[in-house]
């Protein structure tokens, strides 16, 4: 076992897998009209280029959890973060659109091991309970400050050197975390790790990336033949996928984790919490610069209200699941981030700038605090031996609602503003307020529906000899 103070250091490392994690999933928010000119790129291929990366995150987080369960989740961390790097300058250099696109889904591979092997390297390293609860607080404020911050770190890259640059800034964090995590993370070994299950990770694979397309081309095209096919082969892997799971004696993930009602109930929650948030983040960086003439440095600065919310929300969100309950602090989280929601739906081309950044503010606890609760929640639920599986299956739930929301948000804010959002201003903010009333209806449901699935069972009372539970109507024998 660590040593306390190596125990804080190697956290620290770990951290820096999800900083950058959540920095590339919107440090292209102001990066994009740069980006669509230099390119050439239609509105399209922007879309893609905004939400591949999360796809195929999403696609990959459930084997790479598993795959770190089998075959240690240092070694994976590691070998995916190098990865990670040469994806980064791919992408930095990209002479094209859908060469970007390409690039873009390589980091997705690369990131896809990132959340659930530091997620795991926790649970390893902080046996304590209380100290793990300030731990994954910790890093999942990290994790939502990288979200908040990748506007930040783009607008401030964009003033000095080309768009290429967003990607380029990876390549120094990997080198700290690579070197860093060869020296200080131990590795965790599975004594049983079970037989490797290629066709399962093709299924999953196939069946998430399947329903997700089909998903986001229905709401950007409509329904036609390829997207049905892609749904219903999605839909078709997906149940091959389960039943392979429940019948294989070492399966790939334990769908029995989905029995448990607060381990399925955090994993609907992490789609929902992020839905959202996450397009209208996505896309407020752009109206920012489109609509309200910023330059990309003051665009993600002007997001930055978010990125410290989130940081600091997260870590008090660690300590206060010591003194109250994770149901309440969760149900408090998301119940922010709708209000947050609900007052962008008053968004105009002339609102004034700190109406908005109370809302950033917010939005930005809201998200610190949901995320690190959740993942507390998660890891309490599994065994430590299937921490990594569990993580990827609750992070694949993150990603998935980041992705589903830049594509149906997205789709939502095109139909108002047409294929250009440049030539359109006022149709553009009126797509993000309907886009952002969308995302808080979505929260305040999640919100109840948190409170009710979190619900601690009820005590049994213990009365004296020939008498029963009052509770249940009885009376005494």
């Amino acid at each position: 076992m660590l040593a306390t103070s190596h125990r804080w250091l190697a956290l620290s490392v770990l951290s820096l897998g999800v900083l950058l994690i959540g920095i590339d999933s919107t440090v292209l928010a102001v990066a994009a009209p740069t980006i669509a000119h230099d390119l050439s790129a239609t509105s399209t291929q922007m879309l893609w280029i905004g939400d591949i990366y999360s796809f195929v995150l999403a696609g990959l987080l459930i084997t790479m959890g598993a795959l770190g369960d089998r075959i240690g989740p240092k070694k994976l961390l590691l070998c995916c973060a190098t990865l990670f790097a040469v994806a980064s300058v791919a992408a930095a250099f990209a002479p094209t659109a859908g060469l970007l696109i390409v690039a873009r889904a390589l980091l997705g591979v690369a990131g896809a091991s990132l959340a659930p092997s530091t997620l795991a390297l926790i649970r390893g390293v902080f046996p304590n309970p209380r100290e793990r609860a300030v731990a994954v607080g910790i890093w999942a404020s990290i994790f939502s400050a990288g979200t908040a911050l990748g506007p930040v770190v783009g607008g401030l890259l964009l003033e000095h050197f080309w768009w290429g640059s967003v990607f380029l800034v990876n390549v120094p964090v990997v080198v700290v975390l690579v070197v860093g995590g060869a020296v200080l993370l131990p590795e965790l070994h599975n004594a049983a790790p079970g037989p490797r299950d290629v066709i399962g990770v093709a299924l999953s694979l196939v069946g998430i990336l399947g329903l997700v397309y089909s998903v986001k081309q229905a709401t950007a095209t409509g329904l036609h033949a390829d997207v049905l096919v892609a749904g219903l082969v999605g839909a078709a892997a997906l149940t091959l996928f389960v039943r392979r799971e429940l019948r294989a004696p070492v399966p790939l993930i334990d769908l029995r984790l989905f029995a448990n009602r607060r381990f399925s109930g955090v994993v609907v929650t992490n789609t929902l919490t992020v839905l959202g948030p996450s397009a209208v983040l996505y896309f407020l960086s752009q109206y920012f610069q489109l609509v309200q003439g910023y330059r990309p440095l003051h665009a993600g600065i002007a997001e930055l209200p978010a990125a410290v919310a989130a940081m600091v929300f997260g870590v008090l969100a660690g300590v206060a699941v010591r003194y109250r309950s994770q149901r309440g602090v969760l149900t408090t989280a998301l119940t922010l981030l709708g209000t947050a929601l609900a007052s962008l739906t008053l968004l105009t081309p002339s609102t004034s700038y700190p109406q908005i950044g109370i809302a950033l503010f917010i939005m930005g606890a809201g998200l610190g605090m949901a995320f690190a609760v959740a993942n507390d929640v998660v890891i309490d639920t599994a065994s430590p031996r299937k921490s990594g599986a569990a993580a990827g299956i609750s992070e694949t739930a993150y990603e998935l609602g980041t992705a589903l929301g830049i594509a149906l948000l997205g789709s939502v804010i095109a139909a108002y503003a047409g294929p250009s959002f440049a030539a359109a201003p006022h149709a553009f903010t009126d797509g993000l307020a309907v886009a952002a009333g969308i995302g808080s209806a979505l929260l305040l449901v999640s919100a109840l529906a948190v409170w009710i699935l979190l619900k601690p069972p009820p005590r049994r009372r213990f009365l004296p000899y020939g008498c029963v539970n009052a509770q249940e109507g009885s009376v005494p024998a």
